[in-house]
């Protein structure tokens, strides 16, 4: 199946990809949220689906992320060898983790709003993994059971304040805007082998990431046994498993970073694509 949501920010309504349409799924469920996810909801609604007729949904509504506000949004830093050794970083003995706030959480054709202040904001695609089941102290070899499915994530993030203000990275990850998701999750089974996957992201028309899961550093079973050790992994929860070479920060001779006007097209085998702009912050 493929879970995509719907509707303006904050009212999204859940509904199915079917055959390159959608169609509403809210008499079924509420939404795809932690009590979806930990009710056993994706097997009822592949059930559901079989015996209801659905209505589609307007080809003018906006495409949301296609799971609600989680309840942590986590990522694995430098996770792709080249990757590391184009902004100068050691190989990682061990998994980075990082947080992006769940008010970071977009549509995967919303508008990406550069901060207030920001001269360094950069693109990064990813292969995301969303928790199907409550998850502590994993075991790798049965990491995978605990996996809903996957979603295509650009982990936009603002470098001078990752890198350059001391502290975490995490407040130049978790700005209003910079997870957009989508624009479905495809459940485990309709991605037959995450470990080798084309991923690929466009600046304004030219490729500038364009690389494969086959370079992670670290697996989906090992990134989610190794998390679960620190924190427990609720249903719906998002794990974000890092990004290939080729983003703005790495680029020589200088660096290029995201100005107003600029557009994101990005994909993954089997995940479809999304598109972003980037737009200038203004108060509201």
């Amino acid at each position: 199946m493929k879970l995509i949501r719907y509707g303006n920010i904050g009212a999204e309504k859940p509904g199915v990809l079917i055959d390159g349409k959608r169609f509403d799924t809210s008499g079924f469920t509420k939404d795809y949220n932690e009590e979806f996810f930990a009710e056993g909801g994706l097997q009822k609604l592949e059930d559901y689906l079989k015996n209801n007729q659905l209505q589609e949904v307007a080809s003018d509504e906006r495409w949301g992320s296609p799971v609600a506000r989680p309840s942590k949004i986590l990522c694995i830093g430098l996770n792709y060898r080249a990757h590391a050794e184009e902004t100068g970083a050691a190989i990682p003995a061990e998994p980075v983790i990082f947080m992006k706030s769940s008010t970071s959480l977009a549509g995967p054709y919303d508008d990406v709003i550069i901060p207030k202040g920001s001269e360094k904001t950069d693109w990064e695609v990813e292969l995301a993994v969303v928790i199907g089941k409550y998850a502590s102290y994993v075991e790798e070899k049965d990491a995978m059971d605990y996996v809903a499915g996957y979603v295509l994530h650009n982990d936009v993030s603002e470098r001078a304040f990752q890198l350059e203000r001391g502290g975490t990275w995490d407040k130049g990850k978790g700005c209003n805007t910079f997870a957009p998701l989508g624009p479905f999750m495809a459940s485990k089974d309709e991605i037959k082998d995450p470990h080798n996957l084309r991923l690929w992201l466009k600046l304004n028309g030219k490729t500038v990431q364009d690389s494969s899961t086959a370079d992670f550093i670290f697996d989906i079973p090992h990134m989610i046994s190794y998390v679960s050790q620190f924190m427990a992994l609720l249903p719906g929860d998002v794990i974000s498993t890092g990004t290939p070479q080729g983003v703005g920060m790495g680029m020589r001779p200088n660096p290029i970073y995201l100005k107003a006007g600029d557009e994101m097209e990005l994909g993954i085998d089997g995940l479809g694509s999304s598109k972003q702009k980037a737009v200038a912050y203004t108060k509201s």
